[in-house]
């Protein structure tokens, strides 16, 4: 079985304040609840099979208004076995039932009924069940909702609770807390009306965050297709243990939305799972997440955010920062420039500035204060935000970075696999400053992804040579370029003598 552990991006801004209190209020409430459920399945499960087995048997009696709507959604739902109950070849189920066959007065069956309705009726009004899971034949509005809160088995509320937290942390962090709930919520509500069109007139409660966790899922293949995911390979061949595995997003969550659909046509929901509920979340995540993309929300949400990190430089960022909420752009900017000259590395300062200069529509000073965080976000570790404010950068209209920092883009770019990304990224910082060393060592790197990654030796050969004969002092870095050199010539004729 594999089972995801971690993923690359396993840190974030601030403090995912709404993922943990999700996770937090789903423990208690399965705390406060799991026992109690138990207890109350125990005793009106025995009482539902009676109503129906008697009502199978004997059509003629009175039932109450609430257990007569019971039978009939049992009736619509599942006839073969409401069949196999009106048949004398039925097996007795229980005690209660061998002793109903052998009564003939109707008196005495109507007591039974009226009495089994009665206590029916009690039962179900007091059951969390049936009162707060989602029953697609008996709808309640509040359990469009509150069914994502209540969980069968501490396994079940374990393994949602870990993919909230896997998938949700990072949400909130690029979506700001308000907008992270408002679609956890929606996302709940969606997932399970779709899992009710997909099994219409069911009887069987369904509950669980799990439908909610889908469209976190969803949601985290559209915001971070190329994120890798690492896996743990549980297996048992006479031995235990595990084998750790990195798979991309852009892998790894379709093939498990995939697998739910078969597994959704094949059991539907015989398994007690709810395959169509994770299907319809999974593509409500990946809709809504598009939307909140193109919308601009999403960029919105991100400066919002940016305001309300790092501010705690000293009284000058908090005067700042107070400015820019107020929309006092310009003291604001005074304030920061004043700041920034004493301490130039002050990404507080700077993340305020690139705010101020964005809310004014100065875009080419919005766009270096966006360069000069990236690199401070760089040399603080914080690479994922990094590589977002890169994005912005382009997104600004930026085209050259400075090359120390360009370069560590490229390597983050090869880091994560990416080696398309990379290599344009290499070429961009090689053509732009052909006369800097950053610019030789990015040729050298787009070599070796042609040769190594990319099966392009007759393009990394030109490359390497190129680099062996640069202007560029290179000394230290020859030893490369001849390694390069020989194995693209190797690899050259390999495929010569192949093709011959």
């Amino acid at each position: 079985m594999l089972f995801p552990i971690k993923h690359e991006n396993m840190a974030a801004r601030r403090w995912p304040v709404i993922t943990l209190g999700l996770i937090a209020l789903n423990c208690l409430i399965f705390l406060g609840t799991h026992r109690v459920m138990d207890e109350q399945d125990a005793v009106l499960w025995p009482v539902k099979t009676h109503v129906l087995i008697l009502a199978a048997r004997h059509p003629e009696l009175t039932i109450s208004p609430k257990a007569r709507q019971f039978v009939a959604d049992f009736q619509a739902y599942d006839p073969a076995d409401w069949a196999d109950m009106q048949s004398p070849n039925f097996k007795a189920i229980d005690d209660w039932d061998a002793q109903m066959r052998g009564v003939d007065d109707q008196d005495e069956l109507q007591q039974e009924m009226d009495s089994l309705g009665t206590e029916y009726s009690k039962l179900t009004a007091s059951s969390i069940d049936e009162r707060y899971a989602f029953i697609p034949a008996q709808p309640r509005p509040i359990a469009y909702l509150s069914n994502t809160f209540l969980h069968a088995g501490w396994m079940h509320l374990i393994g949602n609770m870990w993919f909230l937290w896997l998938a949700g942390f990072v949400l909130e962090d690029a979506w700001g807390r308000p907008l992270y709930l408002i679609f956890y919520l929606a996302a709940g509500v969606a997932s399970t009306q779709l899992d009710a069109w997909a099994n219409p007139g069911s009887i069987v409660p369904s509950l669980g965050a799990s439908g909610a966790i889908a469209a976190l899922m969803g949601a985290f293949l559209v915001r971070f297709p190329k994120l890798k995911i690492r896996l743990m390979w549980l297996f048992d061949f006479g031995l235990s243990g595990f084998c750790p595995l990195w798979v991309r997003a852009y892998w790894l969550l379709p093939l498990w939305f995939g697998m739910e659909i078969y597994y959704g046509k094949i059991t539907g929901e015989s398994d007690g799972i709810g395959h169509w509920a994770h299907v319809g979340g999974f593509a409500f995540g990946a809709l809504a997440a598009l939307a909140l993309s193109y919308s601009g929300l999403e960029h919105k949400a991100n400066m919002a955010i940016e305001e309300k990190v790092s501010w705690t430089a000293g009284p000058e960022i908090n005067e700042a920062s107070d400015l820019v909420e107020n929309d006092k752009l310009d003291q604001a900017t005074v304030i920061l420039n004043k700041y920034l000259a004493a301490k130039p590395s002050s990404l507080g300062a700077w993340n305020l500035l690139r705010i101020a200069h964005w809310r004014k529509n100065e875009i080419p000073a919005c766009r270096e204060a966006t360069r000069k965080v990236c690199a401070l976000n760089l040399q603080a570790g914080m690479y994922e935000a990094a590589w977002q404010d890169y994005e912005e950068f382009l997104n600004l209209g930026g085209v050259n970075m400075a090359p120390a920092t360009w370069l560590e883009l490229c390597r983050l770019a090869e880091e994560r696999n990416d080696y398309q990304r990379a290599l344009s990224e290499y070429q961009k910082l090689a053509a732009a400053h052909p006369s800097e060393r950053q610019g030789l060592i990015a040729q050298i790197g787009a070599a070796r992804i042609l040769l190594k990654r990319l099966d392009r030796p007759q393009e990394a050969l030109r490359l390497y040579e190129a680099a062996s004969a640069s202007a560029v002092p290179h000394l230290d870095l020859e030893q490369d370029t001849e390694a390069g050199i020989q194995e693209s010539e190797a690899a050259i004729s390999e495929r010569a003598s192949t093709a011959n």
